[in-house]
């Protein structure tokens, strides 16, 4: 046996576990010092002085802090603390075709239960402009039957002007990231057959409640017109 080989493999483990503790800890002392957004850090020798760590333990350790985007280098201020692009991050993991089929409906799901809850805000920030464009989306679809099935262009066409309307940047950040699932999902076979349904609100008809109805309808109606994706992963 390599007992020098084995030997380095040691050390390389104790020092990620020691980076991975020397990470939780400045995570838990910018905190503990209160620091902002754009609030300058500790220098290297004071974080290792205070943790009681080598500099180049601190450094690998901020490193990570630095591909988080929680921290960033700013001129004649150092390292500061930033307010991370957390979809950034998560974008890399949400490829549909390395994701086990459980958290494939489960992406799905958080998708379906985001453009039920949307109302209120739907009808906070709804224009007439929006109405107008979201007309304009719909009105080469197909007349929407009971058995209707989804067209995938339509859905996010129609869906994608929602997110859009409710102006909330994170959670259109969300959706694109969600798209490629949904998208992966309805075309993979991991739904169901589609399933005969006693009633079907179309994109027109949920239009017609943005104009004229109030959240509380819209929540049905929009309840009602993904009945079938709820069926097709419950059933």
């Amino acid at each position: 046996m390599d007992t020098n080989n084995l030997k380095y493999n040691f050390q390389s483990l104790d020092k990620s576990s020691l980076v991975d503790k020397v990470e939780s800890k400045l995570v838990e002392l910018l905190q503990k010092r209160k620091l902002k957004v754009g609030d300058s850090i500790p220098k290297e020798v004071e974080l290792a002085e205070t943790l009681g760590v080598s500099r180049t333990v601190i450094r690998e350790a901020l490193l990570r802090l630095r591909m988080m985007g929680l921290i960033d280098s700013k001129k004649k201020k150092g390292a500061v603390v930033t307010s991370p692009d957390v979809f950034a991050t998560l974008s890399k993991s949400m490829n549909p075709h390395i994701l086990d089929q459980d958290t494939l409906r489960e992406m799905f799901e958080i998708r379906l239960v985001l453009e039920i809850g949307m109302a209120d805000l739907l009808f906070y920030r709804i224009t007439k402009e929006d109405i107008e464009e979201l007309k304009k989306i719909v009105q080469n679809e197909p007349p929407a039957t009971q058995y209707h099935l989804f067209n995938i262009e339509h859905e996010i066409a129609f869906h994608g002007k929602l997110y859009e309307i409710t102006g909330n940047e994170t959670m259109k950040k969300f959706q694109k990231l969600l798209l490629p699932i949904f998208d992966y999902v309805h075309k993979s076979g991991l739904l169901k057959k589609q399933p005969q349904l006693k009633t079907f609100i179309s994109h027109k008809e949920l239009i017609s409640i943005l104009e004229k109805g109030n959240p509380e309808l819209f929540r049905n109606a929009m309840r009602n017109h993904l009945q079938n994706h709820f069926a097709r992963l419950f059933e």
